[in-house]
């Protein structure tokens, strides 16, 4: 490697440094960018200039500080978006995510039955045609991101099985990526969840994590070991809605009985509640409001059930913290005595005492800030991706 191009490439470093920095922790000063970096303030300074350029930073003045001279803030643009889409076997969920994780716009749209992966596609593509006088605001549309329930290759973009859809061995990213005309790339929801939520939410900060999110499609979630995101020899690790918690209990589409994902179950706490699939953001209020025995059997049920569950967990991984997304947050809300004290006593040697049970705090956002995030990965890495005034993902026309 030559001297110019060992330069450059330190450079491209430093911008991805700056960027990250400010998409992750921001807004922050150009002094707290000097120490978090391990910059001097001139490099921080003509770095915060040039991704100022490239419109993807901009800067704010702050009060003056007693002594010396006052730091800029430094904001990762909001107006670099990226679209985030959702499917679920009710509804579609479509977002647009600025750098920061600011989701500016989410849309749920109900289907009444499972949306077929075409469906998926057109559904989407109306949602972004309504959004296009919104969009057209936007100084970069860097493309579109699913989280699908199910099991996915990111690499190529397929889906091998999404059960609870009845997708099987298909391209996602290709008709996604045709109807839309942008870069696309497709993960598992419950990964990106996880990728969310230690970024952005609950786990930020823990180099030791677990989540597990609840929806419709079941139970899946994502680990964080040493600070990396547990992938698996596949990519598929995770799959922690197939741990049997009832031996002989209800049968489970993947064949076995008793799985985490069927005895605890969204459908079960709708139907005690009388609500649907369309009145499941209500779900919270209603089992907090309906205190009944059936309703309070349900609950206790579930959550004895999902104790032990993640008591399996805290002894195989042994984490800080564990953090609860979808209608699982809502079983915590409802009886965090319980399941607190269920997961404290029942894993070995007191590691359930250890372990901080949290609720996502991303909320209804999560999967689609996961989403977004598996957009700007690229852009995280090289800055440069991006010309000055110009849009890396193209609209739909």
């Amino acid at each position: 490697m030559n001297e110019r191009s060992g330069t450059e490439d330190l450079r491209r470093r430093n911008l991805s440094a700056v960027l990250t920095a400010a998409h992750r922790h921001g807004p922050l000063t150009r002094a707290a960018l000097v120490q978090r970096c391990n910059l001097t303030r001139s490099t921080i300074g003509a770095l915060v200039g040039e991704l100022a350029a490239l419109g993807l930073v901009y800067e704010t003045d702050v009060a003056a500080a007693r002594v010396g001279r006052p730091s800029p803030m430094v904001h990762a643009s909001e107006r670099v978006v990226a679209l985030a889409v959702n499917p679920d076997v009710d509804a579609v969920t479509v977002g647009v995510v600025g750098l920061g994780g600011i989701v500016h716009r989410r849309i749920r749209y109900n289907t009444s039955s499972i949306p077929s992966l075409e469906e998926a596609v057109n559904i989407t593509r109306a949602v972004v045609e309504g959004l296009s006088v919104e969009l057209a605001g936007s100084e970069h549309v860097l493309g579109l991101g699913l989280a699908i329930p199910g099991l996915v290759n990111a690499e190529v973009g397929q889906v091998l099985l999404a059960p609870h859809l009845g997708w099987k061995d298909v391209d996602v990213v290709g008709p996604f990526r045709q109807a839309l005309g942008m870069p696309v790339v497709a993960a598992n929801d419950a990964t990106l969840g996880t990728l969310a939520e230690s970024i952005f939410g609950a786990a930020a900060g823990y180099s030791d994590a677990l989540y597990l999110n609840g929806s419709a499609s079941g139970i899946g979630g994502g680990a964080i070991v040493g600070g990396q995101p547990l992938g698996g020899a596949s990519g598929y690790a995770g799959e922690f809605g197939h741990m049997v918690t009832r031996p002989g209990g209800e049968q489970c589409h993947c064949g076995r009985r008793g799985c985490l994902e069927t005895e605890v179950n969204l459908d079960r706490l709708l139907k005690v509640v009388n609500l649907n699939h369309a009145q499941a953001e209500q779900l919270e209020d209603a089992l907090l409001a309906t205190q009944t025995f059936p309703v309070l059997r349900e609950i206790r049920r579930q959550t004895d059930l999902l104790a032990i569950a993640l008591g399996n967990l805290v002894n195989v991984f042994n984490p800080q913290i564990i953090v609860l997304g979808g209608f699982l947050g809502v079983l915590l809300a409802a009886d965090r005595e319980r399941l607190s004290a269920a997961v404290a006593a029942g894993p070995i040697s007191g590691l359930g005492t250890k372990v901080r049970l949290e609720r996502a705090a991303l909320g209804a956002e999560l999967l689609l800030v996961g989403a977004a995030e598996a957009v700007f990965a690229g852009l995280l890495t090289e800055p440069r991706s991006v010309a000055p005034g110009q849009e890396s993902g193209a609209r739909p026309s």
